[in-house]
C-alpha cells in the first residue's frame, strides 16, 4: 500500500460529513432525459460536457507518474485525485439544479458507490473512536479523499453523459491512453530504464522515490506511469476489452489503426513479469472469445499460437522466463508472502471485524505486506467494508451483463459484453494486489463502472422496453 502524508485531519473529517449526501434520487418516469438533456445539456461552458471533464481526468490520471504530487498535499495532491475531488463538488451542486443535465433516474451503480462511500465513513468514523497515531490518521484523511474522487468520477460518468456517440468518444481516449502507457512500457522492456524518472512537471514532487526497474526471473518489469507492475497489468488489462471492442467495430479507415492498438496492449500485459497479468488475459478470452463469430474465434486462436513463438523469436529467454512464473507457484517469495498474510491478518481482523480501523491505514512498512485487496479491506474497513467492495464489483458486473442481455443490436451486446469483462478482469486482479491503495488502477476501476452506468441508462433511454 502507498502511504499518505496529508496535513491535519479537518480536510478528512469535514468530508465525512458529506461524502454520501446527495447521490440518490427519484424521478418520475425511469431513463427519462431530464430537461435541456439533448445537445449541449450539462456543458460548464463552450464545448465542455461530461465527457470532457472525465477526458481531463483520465489523462490525468495515466498521463502523469502516479508518484508526481502538488509537493504540500502530499499523496492526496496527485492532480488526477485533486480533479475528481472537484467533480464531486460540481457533481453535488448540479443535482440541485435540474437544468444542467445530469440525470435523476434509478442507476445501481450510483447506489452501490454511495453504499461504498457510506461504509468508509463509517470506518473513518469507528476509526476515530479510539487514539491512534498521527500517520494513521493521516492515511485514514487520504481515504477519504480519494473515495470522495472516486465516487465523483463514477456519479458525473453514470449521470452526466447524455449521448451514447459521447460515451464511445470517452472510450476511446480511454484505449489511445493505455497504448500509450503499453508504448512507454514496451520501450522500457527493450532499454531496461524506468523513463518516468525523468519526467518533470513545473508545481509537482516525487511523492516516493523512483527506483529503478525491477526483474524476476532475469525478465526486466515494467511500470510506465504507474507505482508497480501489477498496477500496470491491472490497468492494461481492464482497458483491453474495450480495446477490442474498438477493433471489432471500426470503421474501415481505423480498423488497422484500432488493431494494432489492441495488439500493442496485448503484448504488453505479459512484460509486466506478474501471473495475475496471464490471468487477466485468461479471463477475457473466456468471456469474450465464445461470444465472437466464428471466423474471428479462429484467427484468434491462431494469434494466440503465433505469439509463444514470435516471442521466442524477439527475445529467446521470454518463453522460459514466462513459464518458471507458473513453475515457481506456491515455492516462491512472492507466494509465501501472500500465504503468510492471510494467519498475520487474523489478530488484526479480530481486533475490529466489523468495520476495521480505517481506510488506507493498513501500511506494510508498519504491519505486513497483503498483496490482496479483500484481504486488505477485510483489515482496514472490516466485514462490512469487504461486503460493500464486493457489492460494488457485483452490481458493476450485473449492470453491464444487463446492457448485453436486453440490447438489441450486435454492437451495443458487444459492448455490454466487454465493460463485463472489464469489471471481473478488476475483480481478478483485486485478488494480487492492494488495488485500491495505487491512484491509476482504483480510479480507472471507478471510472468504468461509472462508464457501465452511463451505458445502461442509455441502452434504457433508447429502447421502451428498458423503462
Amino acid at each position: 500500500m502507498n502511504t499518505g502524508d496529508l496535513t491535519g485531519g479537518s480536510a478528512g473529517r469535514a468530508l465525512a460529513t458529506g461524502i454520501g449526501l446527495g447521490l440518490n434520487g427519484d424521478s418520475p418516469r425511469p431513463g427519462a432525459r431530464l430537461p435541456g438533456h439533448g445537445a449541449g445539456a450539462g456543458c460548464l461552458g463552450e464545448g465542455i460536457d461530461a465527457v470532457s471533464l472525465l477526458s481531463c481526468y483520465a489523462f490525468l490520471l495515466m498521463a502523469i507518474p502516479s508518484s508526481l504530487v502538488v509537493g504540500s498535499l502530499g499523496a492526496a495532491g496527485a492532480p488526477a485525485a485533486m480533479l475528481a475531488v472537484a467533480l464531486l463538488c460540481w457533481y453535488l451542486v448540479a443535482r440541485q439544479h435540474p437544468g444542467l443535465g445530469l440525470d435523476r433516474s434509478r442507476q445501481p451503480v450510483r447506489v452501490a458507490a454511495t453504499i461504498f462511500a457510506g461504509v468508509m465513513v463509517a470506518a473513518y468514523v469507528s476509526a476515530g473512536r479510539h487514539a491512534v497515531p498521527a500517520a494513521l490518521q493521516n492515511g485514514a484523511d487520504r481515504g477519504l479523499i480519494v473515495v470522495a474522487g472516486w465516487v465523483g468520477v463514477l456519479a458525473l460518468a453514470a449521470d452526466g453523459i447524455d449521448r451514447v456517440d459521447r460515451l464511445r468518444t470517452l472510450f476511446r481516449r480511454i484505449v489511445m491512453l493505455a497504448t500509450a502507457m503499453a508504448v512507454l512500457g514496451l520501450i522500457e522492456f527493450c532499454i531496461g530504464v524506468d523513463l518516468t524518472k525523468y519526467i518533470v512537471i513545473p508545481g509537482l514532487t516525487v511523492h516516493q522515490q523512483v527506483t529503478d526497474l525491477v526483474s524476476r526471473n532475469g525478465l526486466v518489469r515494467v511500470t510506465a506511469t504507474t507505482a508497480q507492475p501489477l498496477e500496470f497489468s491491472a490497468v492494461l488489462a481492464m482497458s483491453l476489452p474495450i480495446a477490442l471492442h474498438q477493433a471489432r467495430f471500426a470503421p474501415a479507415a481505423l480498423r488497422v489503426r484500432r488493431w494494432l492498438q489492441a495488439a500493442l496492449i496485448t503484448a504488453v500485459v505479459p512484460m509486466t513479469g506478474s501471473r495475475s497479468a496471464f490471468l487477466g488475459l485468461a479471463v477475457i478470452c473466456i468471456m469474450l472469445l465464445p461470444t465472437w463469430h466464428k471466423s474471428e474465434r479462429r484467427r484468434a486462436y491462431m494469434a494466440g499460437l503465433a505469439a509463444p513463438a514470435l516471442a521466442w523469436l524477439v527475445k529467446p529467454s521470454l518463453v522460459s522466463s514466462f513459464t518458471a512464473l507458473f513453475g515457481l507457484l506456491g515455492t516462491d517469495q512472492s507466494s509465501l508472502s501472500r500465504a503468510n498474510a492471510y494467519s498475520a491478518a487474523v489478530p488484526y481482523i479480530a481486533a475490529h471485524p466489523w468495520l476495521g480501523q480505517g481506510f488506507q491505514t493498513f501500511f506494510p512498512q508498519t504491519y505486513f505486506f497483503v498483496d490482496n485487496q479483500y484481504l486488505t479491506s477485510l483489515l482496514e474497513t472490516g466485514v462490512i467494508g469487504l461486503l460493500a467492495l464486493v457489492t460494488c464489483l457485483a452490481t458493476g458486473w450485473f449492470t453491464a451483463w444487463s446492457v448485453r442481455a436486453t440490447a438489441t443490436d450486435v454492437r451495443t451486446r458487444d459492448l455490454g459484453q466487454c465493460l463485463a469483462t472489464s469489471i471481473a478482469v478488476g475483480a481478478v486482479c483485486f485478488a494480487s494486489f492492494d488495488a485500491l491503495s495505487f491512484s491509476i488502477a482504483a480510479g480507472l476501476f471507478f471510472l468504468l463502472l461509472g462508464c457501465v452506468g452511463a451505458a445502461w441508462r442509455l441502452g434504457r433511454a433508447q429502447d421502451p422496453a428498458w423503462a
